[in-house]
């Protein structure tokens, strides 16, 4: 080989490790057109990372550095900040000056670190007015940034399409007082499933909003890939904000044949999906075991088998 040749291929190298650098860079401020996420170039755009687990239960990873990591070693473009409202021992409504703390670190670390972020109301209840709160303080502290996603209500579980419809609206209008461009995301009943209500009957007057759809794959069969598909077509823009290959109690074996077919259709659709997640619980949905370090540099034997097929799969579709 010669000396140019290989100067030729180190350059090429080089320029695209720099471009996966700088991915909110070269993307930019992010919008819905139509039903698809795109870029600042009006170019669809697929972004794929995994969430933290509630930080009121693992705090101890909510730092710059797991971030960096999770850019650097998982190949995430995205990462999702869950912020625990009312479960664990630190939770928003017993202690919200700490959890602020920790959802901000995790926020300027992708800053930082060039990703998106979604800052996640992690709930299954509606708490209007403490979610009002919170938001309002987010935006006016972030709404500048193209990085930042808001997610306003994580999973409904028994609240009527209504009733979810009614808080969201809520706080939509405190996010959009501070932040008018920014994507948001909206939970559906039923623990993100029933994509359909929303898709009667959705939220009208603001842009840039976005339905979340949560499956984990060895429970959520293609009864939901065929409700969301029908979502979609009649001009429900979605997002897949948490997901995974085990049953939807977080537990049980891997069904890799039914996470694969759940990955084919959100490419094949260019949806945009984040996992679940970076926490050491004793269950298959926790990605680390606990000689995980807080702040990354996870090597394989730190790794649960989810965690190694995460990061199998971030870094196989991450490849910009």
């Amino acid at each position: 080989m010669s000396i140019i040749y290989k100067i030729i291929i180190m350059l090429l190298l080089m320029c695209s490790s720099l471009m996966n650098a700088q991915f909110v860079k070269k993307h930019g401020q992010l919008k819905v057109a139509g039903t698809q996420l795109v870029d600042v170039n009006n170019e669809p755009i697929v972004l794929r990372g995994t969430s933290f687990g509630w930080h009121s239960m693992w705090p101890r990873f909510y730092n710059e550095d797991a971030v960096s990591w999770l850019k650097k070693d998982f190949k995430c473009t995205v990462v999702r900040a869950a912020m625990g409202v009312e479960a664990g021992e630190s939770p928003y409504i017993k202690k919200p000056e700490f959890s602020k703390e920790k959802i901000e670190a995790v926020v300027e670390g992708a800053i930082k670190s060039d990703i998106y972020v979604i800052i996640d109301w992690h709930s299954h209840n509606i708490n209007l007015e403490e979610s009002k709160v919170f938001f309002d303080e987010m935006s006016k502290k972030y709404g500048k940034y193209p990085n930042i996603i808001y997610e306003v209500f994580n999973e409904p579980d028994y609240e009527t399409w209504p009733e979810v419809k009614a808080y969201a609206e809520e706080v939509i209008k405190v996010i959009r007082t501070n932040d008018p461009n920014n994507v948001i995301l909206v939970g559906s009943p039923r623990w993100d499933q029933d994509v359909n209500l929303p898709a009667e009957d959705p939220i009208k007057g603001y842009k840039n909003l976005m339905y979340t759809m949560h499956f984990y794959a060895a429970t959520h069969q293609k009864v939901l890939r065929d409700r969301t598909d029908e979502a979609i077509k009649s001009g429900l823009p979605i997002f897949v904000s948490e997901s995974a290959g085990m049953e939807a109690t977080g537990d049980g074996p891997l069904d890799y044949k039914a996470w694969q077919e759940y990955i084919d259709w959100m490419e094949s659709k260019k949806i945009s999906w984040i996992t679940w997640s970076v926490s050491d619980k004793d269950e298959t949905c926790s990605i680390l075991k606990k000689s995980a370090k807080s702040n990354g540099n996870w090597k394989k034997i730190d790794l649960k088998e989810s965690g190694i097929k995460v990061r199998e799969l971030l870094r196989k579709y991450n490849k910009e």
